[in-house]
């Protein structure tokens, strides 16, 4: 019983080398031909497909249940809607909307936003953990904002002197 646990015949790990050796290069050979965009990680939908993808794959690899046409097709599925949806957001602009977020207004010349830190469920301390991990700055007087991305990720922004940030103020989202 202990003895399975560290190795369960050469099948499988013959298995393992041809299926993960096809499934890999149909994967490289699918994100060649749909672009760079598959991957990129600019919203959140970006970023459920690409650990669906990386998920995926691990389950062809290692799921004895899993045949390799099942495997090739849920991978060709997924990156066959993630280019679907990234076509659609180029081209209409209400389907656009409704798969991204907008960037939102956190901090502005050193001021909390309140209201869009509350929807957006940000405390003033992971903020300040945000200045801290950007290095350059101590106090959130020292820049001109902190915006939240539509990746989840945070931008500081450097204040200058004389430079206006506009925003959209009923709903805080750089502009």
């Amino acid at each position: 019983m202990t003895q399975d646990m560290f190795f369960q015949g050469w099948g499988g790990v013959l298995r393992v080398l041809i299926v993960g050796t096809l499934a890999y290069g149909w994967l490289v050979l699918l994100l060649r031909v749909s672009g760079k965009r598959t991957l990129a990680k600019l919203n959140a939908f970006d970023l459920v497909v690409t650990v669906a993808i990386g998920s995926t794959l691990a389950s062809i690899l290692l799921s004895n249940s899993i045949a390799l046409a099942e495997g090739i097709t849920a991978l060709t599925l997924l990156v066959g809607l993630q280019y679907a949806v990234a076509f659609l957001s180029v081209r209409w602009r209400p389907f656009a909307r409704a798969m991204r977020s907008e960037p939102t207004l956190l901090l502005h010349d050193g001021a909390f936003c309140h209201a869009a830190m509350r929807r957006a469920r940000v405390t003033e301390g992971e903020l300040m953990t945000v200045l801290r991990a950007d290095g350059r700055r101590a106090t959130p007087d020292e820049v001109g904002a902190i915006v939240l991305e539509s990746d989840g990720s945070f931008s500081v922004l450097e204040r200058k002197a004389g430079a206006i940030l506009k925003f959209d103020a009923p709903h805080q989202t750089v502009t």
